[in-house]
């Protein structure tokens, strides 16, 4: 019988230390083909490229790691996907994990992030598909402590399945070399960014702009991620992709629209 053959992504590039861990840790779970950008793409959200060239090249960044094969793409993380789905693959995957991300996409971060834009975008065609990300923004951060967790995710996604229309947001705690407390499911908890550019002048005279900003958590339940992550719990955070409100549908309706 055939191993489950698993899409591995990411948006901090092929060579990036979260991804290659990530590889480690799943690769005896199924057969393993990455087809990741070739340079770093964090932030890029769900961007597609429609007005320039798409270029692939097939490598080995590290034999050890036990990839079947890898992709390097010049395109943003829902074009590794896309190219991986309609060109890559000799079979459909049985699932489609993104990351590890260098840093959380918990809460409001999920509306920006190109490591879960990747996973959304398998999840649109129809593939049961993850996003995992560690709290910690180092190159150099520990992954080995969230190994546990991410092998225990992988394998009850393929033993069980993931709804249709969900992909599964997962944010791991940093906790150095001690391993997580558990794992809970959670709700997205409501925070925003508090955000200023800072305003500067090049050696040249030309004014330019840093984006800087605070995360600023707006809610206090105890069901969401931001608090389970605050307590050194992993947290999956069922994702949807409809982005329809339907609880103001009928809100709308009553506005005069057609009078």
């Amino acid at each position: 019988m055939a191993k489950p053959l698993i899409l591995v992504t990411n948006d901090d590039g092929i060579t990036a230390p979260g991804l290659r861990a990530l590889i480690r840790f799943i690769k005896d779970i199924g057969d393993v083909v990455v087809v990741a950008p070739d340079s770093p793409q964090s932030g890029m959200g769900h961007a597609i490229t429609i007005d320039n060239t798409l270029y692939i090249k097939k490598l080995t960044v590290d034999l050890e790691n036990g990839a079947k094969e890898e992709y390097s793409c010049s395109g943003t993380p829902a074009d590794c996907v896309k190219l991986g789905l309609q060109e890559l693959l000799d079979r459909r995957p049985d699932l489609c994990v993104s990351g590890i991300n260098h840093g959380s996409n918990s809460s409001i971060n999920v509306i920006y992030s190109g490591t879960m834009s990747a996973a959304i975008e398998a999840g649109i065609e129809g593939i049961p598909a993850i996003g995992f990300s560690l709290c910690d923004y180092s190159w150099n951060a520990n992954f080995e402590a969230s190994k546990e967790a991410i092998q225990k995710i992988v394998k009850e996604a393929l033993k069980n399945g993931i709804p249709n229309g969900v992909v599964l947001n997962v944010n791991i705690p940093k906790t150095d070399n001690k391993p997580p407390k558990g794992i809970k499911i959670c709700r997205q908890a409501r925070a925003n960014w508090k955000e200023k550019f800072d305003k500067r002048t090049s050696p040249s005279g030309k004014e330019y702009y840093w984006l800087t900003g605070e995360f600023e958590l707006l809610d206090k339940g105890e069901d969401t991620d931001e608090y389970a992550l605050s307590q050194d719990y992993v947290s999956v955070v069922p994702t949807q992709f409809d982005l329809t409100a339907h609880h103001s549908i009928q809100h709308i309706n009553n506005w005069k629209l057609n009078d």
